[in-house]
Formats: C-alpha cells, sequence, structure tokens
C-alpha cells in the first residue's frame, strides 16, 4: 500500500478589500514533504487551492528579503522556514506586524522605504577619487568594522541602518546622525533584543543601534566640550 499523503492544515489571515471590512482567517489543508517550506505552502494554495491568495516572493534563498511574514506569530522568511519544524499544526500565517495590510499577506512598506531613503543607504564619500585615482582602500580591521552590518537584506523583519556610519569610507555620518537622535530615532530602542533574535542574517541589529546610542551620546556631548566642527 503506498504511503498516505501527509497534511498540515495552514490558516491564512486574509484580507481582500473589495469585500473585507476587516480581516478573517481562512483554513486550508495543505500536503506537505519534510523539505517543503512555508513559502512553498503557500504556492501550492495559490496554485492548486485558491488563486485569489496574494503574497510577495522573489529569491526563495533568503537573499531578496521578500517573503517575511508573521508565522506563528513570529517575524520568518518563510522561504527559510520548514513546515517540519510547525507540526503538528496549525501553522498561522499573517502580513508583518507594525505595517498596514494592503491585501492578504502584502503590506504596504512606503514607510520603511521613506526612512530607509532618509538615513542615506550608500556611501558617502570622505574625499572624492576619479577613476585614475583607484578605488577606496581599507584595511581588514576597517572592513571587520561594519561588514556583518552589511550583510542586511532588508526584509523588514527588523530595521537596520548602521552599516554606513560604521564604514571608513564614508563621510555622511553627521548628515545621518539628526534622523538618528530624533524621537523616532535609536533612543526609542528599549535594548529588548528580540530583533536580533528574528534576524535571518545575524546581523545583530541590536548592537548595532546600541552603537550609534554611543555615538549619539557622543556627538551630543561633545558639541559642548569641543569648538564647532572639531568633532565631525
Amino acid at each position: 500500500m503506498p504511503e498516505a499523503r501527509k497534511t498540515i492544515e495552514i490558516r491564512v489571515m486574509r484580507y481582500r478589500p473589495e469585500q473585507d471590512d476587516a480581516p478573517v482567517w481562512q483554513s486550508y489543508q495543505v500536503p506537505y514533504t519534510d523539505d517543503m517550506s512555508v513559502l512553498q505552502g503557500l504556492q501550492y494554495i495559490k496554485d492548486e487551492l485558491d488563486g485569489t491568495l496574494s503574497f510577495r516572493w522573489s529569491c526563495r534563498m533568503a537573499i531578496c528579503g521578500s517573503c517575511g511574514m508573521m508565522v506563528n506569530g513570529q517575524p520568518k522568511l518563510s522561504c527559510q522556514t520548514f513546515l517540519r519544524h510547525l507540526l503538528p499544526g496549525p501553522v498561522r500565517i499573517e502580513g508583518l506586524a507594525h505595517f498596514p495590510i494592503e491585501r492578504d499577506l502584502v503590506v504596504n512598506v512606503e514607510g520603511f522605504i521613506e526612512k530607509l531613503e532618509g538615513i542615506k543607504p550608500y556611501i558617502i564619500p570622505k574625499q572624492q577619487r576619479t577613476l585614475a585615482q583607484g578605488e577606496h582602500l581599507q584595511t581588514p580591521a576597517q572592513l571587520e568594522q561594519f561588514e556583518q552590518f552589511s550583510s542586511c537584506i532588508n526584509c523588514m523583519l527588523c530595521y537596520a541602518a548602521h552599516r554606513y556610519n560604521a564604514d571608513s569610507r564614508d563621510g555622511g555620518r553627521e548628515q545621518r546622525m539628526e534622523i538618528m537622535n530624533a524621537e523616532e530615532g535609536v533612543w526609542g530602542c528599549t535594548a529588548v533584543g528580540y530583533c536580533s533574535e528574528v534576524c535571518p542574517k545575524h546581523v545583530d541589529p541590536a548592537n548595532a543601534v546600541n552603537q550609534n546610542k554611543v555615538n549619539s551620546a557622543k556627538d551630543y556631548f561633545l558639541r559642548f566640550l569641543s569648538p564647532k566642527g572639531m568633532h565631525e
């Protein structure tokens, strides 16, 4: 006799603005294998059970950061989370917390993008160099200062902005400090550290926030202790 097909219940928080006044749960029975991810379970639902289900995904390799969602109440990359680890179910899937829902598991990320653009997420060279002068060189020690933070894939399981401030080639720190010192900047962090627990790339954003708190405090006190411009 062939082995019975294994199934797991996946409950999805649905929201279709043209028909739903509020989000509602919808349950699906999904066949699975031991190597099947939560994302593949959602793709099975969309392909075989309900083509109206909406969610974001792209690479399926934990590189693009598109498929972040709440899985059993925890922020996860759905391509990196396996159904076998969630047995016996049910598996509850919702859009990422703290973001407005646009449709089903698709959330509105405009606020995140605005904040990301606001901290200037690119190198602002301390000194301009021509192609003839060659690249900006770094020592291994200088690379080590920011290399961990450069692994951020902007999956929105947390927010991270420290990578460029720690880069020896960058001269834009002062432009970012105004945002980091603001009410919704680094001082809003309560130091719980959950952001580092859920980070799929082990970037340790909590450590980055704490480093920026130190930088923010230095920036504040040096304004009183040093002549204007000496702390820059």
